[in-house]
């Protein structure tokens, strides 16, 4: 199958060549703090990530830039290797760079604001096919709200992007004033796998390999989504838009079943919601489509597609992640030429307009 020209790539990861690359927007004391201490982050691990990928290694073994950097440090080198290469005609930058998580709260806040003004100054203006996402400090809710305002209107920015491993489950109140703020300037919410909440991804303590750490983020995000159901948030915010970034889908269909099923007997206790669950996540949420699990039988996959509904999932390529999704290697079987073409640009722009 050849991908349609102008495919829109939802999850795209720029990263920095050295934490020096945020100093020209960040105050001194703050430069300071972050060559003496770097980032401490909810983790109970002392230095790196409990999650590989995030490691500069991890990436494709060919999106190192010809001039020097990690994989995906480099605009010119990913315009070339990525846009152009693949048609992309517009995409979304996620950034994973510890800021989000950080404990230090005043020090979390002065790394988004600078991770922000990198990807508007450093990415999209030198490329105008690329959005950036607005890297909130999540775990101070207010401080949060108040990025989202200050960005707002600016069409540099898609989205703003929470991890799916928060402190508190993400429907709780806590972190309403973010959906608030997304709600009133009319801008998606995404929120991207992993993080660092400083709690097992497991409900019943650490795992003891890497590849059950892989695979429990899945659980963490079908337990966000429930949280963000149950609690009432999509109630609250009718018109929230929701992006599930690199979570997966497939676990989404028996979800929603399981949840209405009890939704039918326990409705008393969640008087505030007036639809059934499955409705709210249909009616707001929309998912990436990497990773994609890709079953023998096709027909499977697009049982779920169908499920789902069409219009609710969205390319990503996950660049330049080593489990990069090649647009034109994506399976699509069956489908229709619309669906597929509401699956690489329709899509994404019925979420981000005209971003």
């Amino acid at each position: 199958m050849t991908a349609p020209a102008g495919i829109w790539d939802c999850d795209i990861h720029p990263y920095l060549r050295s934490p020096a690359d945020l100093e020209p927007w960040l105050s001194q004391q703050w430069i300071e703090h972050q060559r003496d201490y770097g980032a401490l982050r909810q983790t109970p691990l002392v230095t790196g990530s409990s999650y590989h990928k995030s490691q500069p290694n991890a990436g494709r073994r060919d999106a190192y830039p010809p001039e020097g950097g990690v994989q995906g440090s480099s605009v010119s080198f990913l315009r070339q290797q990525l846009l152009d290469a693949h048609g992309i005609g517009w995409g979304i930058l996620n950034p994973l760079i510890a800021s989000q998580g950080v404990r230090n709260l005043d020090h979390s806040i002065a790394l988004c604001r600078a991770i922000n003004h990198w990807q508007a100054e450093v990415w999209v203006d030198a490329e105008p096919r690329l959005r950036a996402s607005i890297i909130v400090p999540y775990e101070d809710p207010e401080a949060s709200a108040a990025e989202i305002r200050h960005w707002a209107g600016d069409k540099r920015f898609a989205q703003v992007l929470l991890l799916s491993r928060t402190s508190f489950l993400p429907g709780n109140r806590r972190y309403w004033p973010i959906y608030a703020a997304a709600a009133e300037v009319g801008i998606p919410v995404g929120i991207h796998a992993f993080g660092n909440s400083g709690w097992p991804v497991s409900s019943s303590g650490w795992p003891s390999f890497y590849m059950e750490e892989m695979i429990g983020h899945s659980q963490s995000s079908q337990a966000g989504l429930t949280s963000l159901v149950i609690e009432g948030v999509f109630e609250r915010w009718p018109d929230l838009k929701l992006v599930l970034v690199e979570s997966g889908f497939t676990w989404a269909p028996s979800l929603m079943w399981r949840l209405d099923k009890h939704w039918k007997t326990l409705t008393s206790e969640v008087p505030h919601l007036r639809l059934a669950p499955s409705e709210y996540i249909r009616r707001n949420v929309w998912w990436t489509s990497q990773p994609m699990d890709e079953p023998e039988n096709r027909r499977y996959l697009a049982d779920i597609f169908t499920w789902l509904g069409w219009d609710r999932i969205m390319f990503s390529s996950d660049y330049p992640h080593w489990d990069f999704d090649d647009p034109s290697r994506v399976i699509l079987f069956p489908a229709t030429d619309e669906q597929k073409h509401a699956f690489f640009v329709g899509n994404a722009q019925g979420v981000y307009g005209s971003r």
